[in-house]
């Protein structure tokens, strides 16, 4: 059914399964931002270190078309992703799985997680089956729009592409058993976290390390982010592109240099012990006859009590 919600995302009108949206000439997206009418506040947070936008590339994850496919990405139903028996089945779910994959099979219940680079939410929700608070953050700001859309109303209308401009609709919803009150969503920059973000029990960052113009940033702050004792589950696929990372920023991959989790494992052994590693194969669907078949390497790492300590923190309130 097409859900009407008072929210920037959800204003739509009864559509048939094939619509089109004249103005953006791709196909309709919906939820669409209706410019005539207010969004929902959005939370900032960074440090106000920096101007970000300046340090960023080109707005890719502001796109509608990346923003339909992200919402089916974290949202769809395995029939919606891969229709049939036919097909890498094993890859779907991956906002999921690499919160259930990488967590021990005994995890405990926790008081507070972050999910850095949350995209759309579904990581995040997961999260929130075992952490009494999420803090979720993103860079697009028309994926927390989406994310905090899902929480505030429990489910989203939007569309995904079929063939050119022919979409099917589809919603997002809160998954089921999760109360999404327990998960803050909000724009922020990954290498720019507020200072005084510290001591969280769980930190997830998936498929953001290689779309970071300085990865190192982001990752120096982890001692600090996550507390003594606490878990750090870290997904990437290694992809690294000058449209995102300057070559000289990249972590490994330069010909005759070392491969990056190998550089990764420098940089994070001070802090923290590798306890698991596994690959997390995903699909991302562009369409009913293109996909993007990845292979993340998942990693979890336990930040050890009396390691090098990371920099001065102040716990969060």
């Amino acid at each position: 059914m097409v859900l009407r919600t008072p929210w920037a995302y959800g204003l739509l009108q009864d559509a048939p399964a094939t619509t089109t949206n004249p103005k953006l000439n791709v196909p309709s997206l919906l939820p669409i931002i209706n410019p005539e009418k207010p969004t929902r506040d959005i939370t900032h947070c960074t440090s106000g270190a920096s101007n970000l936008t300046s340090r960023y590339p080109d707005p890719v994850y502001e796109d509608p078309k990346i923003l339909s496919e992200y919402l089916l990405f974290h949202y769809g139903t395995a029939e919606e992703i891969l229709p049939g028996n036919e097909g890498p089945r094993d890859a779907l779910f991956f906002p999921v799985r690499s919160v259930t994959e990488l967590l021990p099979p005994d995890q405990a219940q926790v008081n507070r997680a972050l999910d850095v680079g949350c995209a759309v939410g579904r990581s995040a929700f997961e999260l929130a089956r075992v952490a009494g608070k999420v803090h979720a953050v993103d860079f697009s700001r028309a994926f927390i729009e989406a994310a905090q859309g899902v929480a505030a109303e429990r489910a989203i209308s939007f569309s995904y592409a079929v063939e050119g401009e022919i979409t099917q609709p589809s919603t997002a919803r809160v998954p089921e058993g999760i109360d999404p009150h327990r998960i803050e969503f909000r724009v922020g920059d990954a290498m720019n976290l507020p200072v005084e973000w510290s001591n969280f029990d769980v930190v997830h960052a998936a498929n953001l390390i290689c779309r970071l113009p300085e990865p190192r940033r982001f990752l120096d702050r982890l001692p600090d982010l996550v507390a003594p004792g606490g878990t750090l589950l870290l997904c990437t696929p290694w992809s690294w592109l000058e449209t995102f990372t300057p070559r000289d920023k990249w972590l490994g991959g330069h010909a005759g240099g070392p491969h990056s989790f190998d550089a990764l494992q420098e940089i994070l052994s001070p802090y923290f012990e590798l306890e698991f590693r596994k690959d997390l194969p995903f699909l991302i669907r562009e369409h009913a006859r293109k996909y993007q078949w990845s292979l993340a390497d998942g990693t979890r790492w336990r930040r050890v009590a009396g390691k090098a300590d990371g920099p001065p923190s102040t716990p969060i309130h």
